[in-house]
């Protein structure tokens, strides 16, 4: 059985060609019923997201250039033009390969945790399909476990490496539960949404989009079940806000410190928590002045940035150990189910020796033949067939100088053993 990896990602391929690999969700069944046809392979599942696409598979003779071709003509792109970004893995490198995917080892941003998630809903659409019942699903079911002790066994997940992340961590210091407070994004764009969607998953209720365009307020604040407003309208909203994050494009700042110091009366000195991640800034930087007021701009959030991520590299290096650990507790499993089968079929081809040499007795014993010789005779015959073939594979083994053949043999059926024992 041969485990096989097959794939791309952000480090070797351009994000044109990652486009044009990409299997869109609504594509994936089909893929995998097809991809399923590809001669020697008996599992598959594939993982699609916007910074990889791999193909995972197992079977008799799974082979790179079968593979390769099949996903070639799948989507319609030349191998020529693919083959210098993919990257392929085997058996023991493939389960290292999966392990360190599941960690975040491998992911644009050092540890990030949504690859998990997308892995495991990979495994889930494969298995729904029927398409993944033994060798793969035991690896992937390993490299969830892997995964899981990494994340409670190291720092690695611990720690913010994105601004969005970091500003909402920066936010959770200063307020011991964000389920109480408010808070208003100045800007409608990519960072601000991923600000939002921190700021919801660590219990805010409460969101308030500010924007140059209403529109675009309304579409990001529907997201999160929050108000939108006009840039305008921020001095007359701003004291009831406890945190402040600003993201936008403008030349110049569009929150005063004259518009904060008003807002601070009102809340009779309530804390306020911003940050500035616009450059140029969005928030006038006399505002941290203010009693009061806690203000960051984006390179205090680059600083904490840089020590998670140093923070994180080391996390890997023992992340690494694990997978190595569990790459070996894998592979160790797989030998031992091995072995069950090997012992399943040698059992069940002796016991129909057994049985056929039995019922012949019985025959015998049933005609009057003398009950003495009938056993002998049994037992003779129970003898010889089941050392025939491993007799004739000895020789075989003996005549071709393969000493290491015979050697074992005396290991399996502790030959000498028993004279050495009287």
């Amino acid at each position: 059985m041969t485990l096989l990896v097959l794939g791309i990602n952000h480090k070797t391929a351009s994000v044109d060609v990652r486009e044009r690999l990409a299997i869109a969700p609504a594509a994936m069944e089909g893929a995998l019923m097809a991809a399923r046809q590809v001669a020697g392979v008996s599992e598959v599942a594939i993982l699609s997201t916007c910074n990889r696409t791999e193909i995972y598979c197992s079977g008799s003779d799974c082979a790179t250039s079968e593979v390769l071709q099949w996903l070639s003509e799948f989507q319609e792109i030349a191998p020529a033009e693919i083959e210098s970004s993919l990257y392929s893995h085997t058996d023991d490198a493939a389960a290292a390969h999966m392990m360190r995917v599941a960690c975040g080892l491998d992911s644009l941003v050092l540890g990030e945790p949504q690859i998990l998630g997308q892995l495991k809903s990979s495994f889930a659409v494969s298995q729904n399909l029927q398409l993944m019942k033994g060798e793969l699903g035991n690896l992937f079911q390993q490299a969830f476990s892997v995964a899981k002790k990494v994340r409670t066994d190291t720092a690695i997940g611990e720690n913010p490496v994105s601004v969005a992340y970091a500003a909402v961590n920066l936010a959770q210091h200063i307020f011991s539960d964000l389920a109480d407070s408010r808070a208003l994004l100045i800007g409608a764009g990519e960072t601000i949404e991923l600000v939002a969607r921190h700021l919801v998953n660590a219990g805010v209720k409460e969101i308030c989009v500010a924007n140059r365009t209403l529109d675009r307020a309304q579409a990001l604040a529907a997201k999160f079940s929050g108000e939108a407003i006009m840039l305008g309208d921020i001095p007359q909203m701003l004291h009831s806000v406890d945190i402040v994050i600003a993201s936008t494009a403008s030349q110049l700042p569009i929150l005063g410190k004259g518009a904060v110091e008003s807002a601070l009366l009102k809340r009779k000195h309530q804390p306020m928590f911003m940050i500035d991640i616009a450059v140029p800034r969005d928030i006038e930087v006399q505002v941290k002045e203010l009693d009061d007021v806690y203000l960051y701009s984006v390179d205090d959030l680059q600083q904490v940035i840089q020590e998670n991520q140093q923070q994180r590299r080391v996390a890997a290096l023992e992340a690494e150990k694990i997978i190595i650990a569990g790459v070996e507790k894998y592979v160790s499993q797989q030998r031992s189910r091995e072995v069950v089968d090997t012992l399943t079929e040698l059992r069940s081809q002796t016991e129909m020796l057994r049985d056929s040499e039995v019922a012949a007795a019985l025959k015998l014993l049933a005609k009057g033949v003398d009950a003495e010789h009938v056993i002998t005779e049994l037992g003779r015959r129970l003898t010889n067939k089941v050392l025939h073939y491993p007799s004739i594979q000895l020789r075989k083994a003996s005549a071709e100088g393969r000493s290491d053949i015979t050697e074992l043999t005396a290991e399996l059926f502790q030959l000498g053993s028993v004279n050495k024992d009287k």
